[in-house]
């Protein structure tokens, strides 16, 4: 299955949400709620749920922890991807992945522009692949997190999205 070819059938992946946050509690977590719902609702499996604070090492080594469990598929992180000087999950997570997803952030701009205009420049989005793991970073508002998994994410990790979809190679 090491390719990025359509399959037959379904196949659930296990998903780790990780909302990147001073502030946020399970309680106000409606960005890393909504990609835990979207995620069940699709088929997939919630594998683990977790807010960090917005601290480039705490991040790092959660990542680093969450991709070295083999049975972890894909991470969705929310947050942290934006300009002020606490958001950290670009220094972060770039320097554990393997490859990236360059097209990510672009189409994510390019659909998150249609809703909120030239205000979209202000998002780092961005995705790569690390230990057959897919990452995603999307900006932590619950608009934002639609945007990226009802537009790009959900058809990504759905092995049967043609003419082609990630599950092959994280699944490798």
């Amino acid at each position: 299955m090491a390719n990025n070819k359509a399959q037959d059938s379904f196949v659930a992946l296990n998903i780790a949400v990780v909302t990147v946050s001073d502030t946020r509690t399970d309680e106000n977590d409606t960005s890393g709620q909504y990609l835990q719902k979207a995620l069940q609702e699709a088929g997939h499996n919630l594998a683990e749920k977790h807010i960090c604070k917005d601290d480039v090492y705490r991040l790092r080594a959660l990542v680093a922890n969450l991709i070295a469990d083999s049975a972890i598929d894909a991470v969705l992180l929310t947050g942290g991807t934006g300009f002020t000087l606490r958001d950290n999950t670009v220094a972060a997570i770039t320097p554990i992945l393997d490859s990236t997803i360059d097209g990510f952030g672009e189409l994510f701009r390019a659909l998150s522009y249609e809703e909120i205009g030239s205000s979209t420049i202000q998002s780092r989005a961005f995705a790569g692949l690390s230990n057959n793991t897919a990452i995603f970073c999307v900006p932590g508002s619950t608009g934002a997190c639609k945007t990226a998994w009802q537009g790009i994410i959900a058809e990504q990790l759905n092995s049967q999205h043609k003419p082609c979809n990630f599950v092959g190679r994280i699944k490798a």
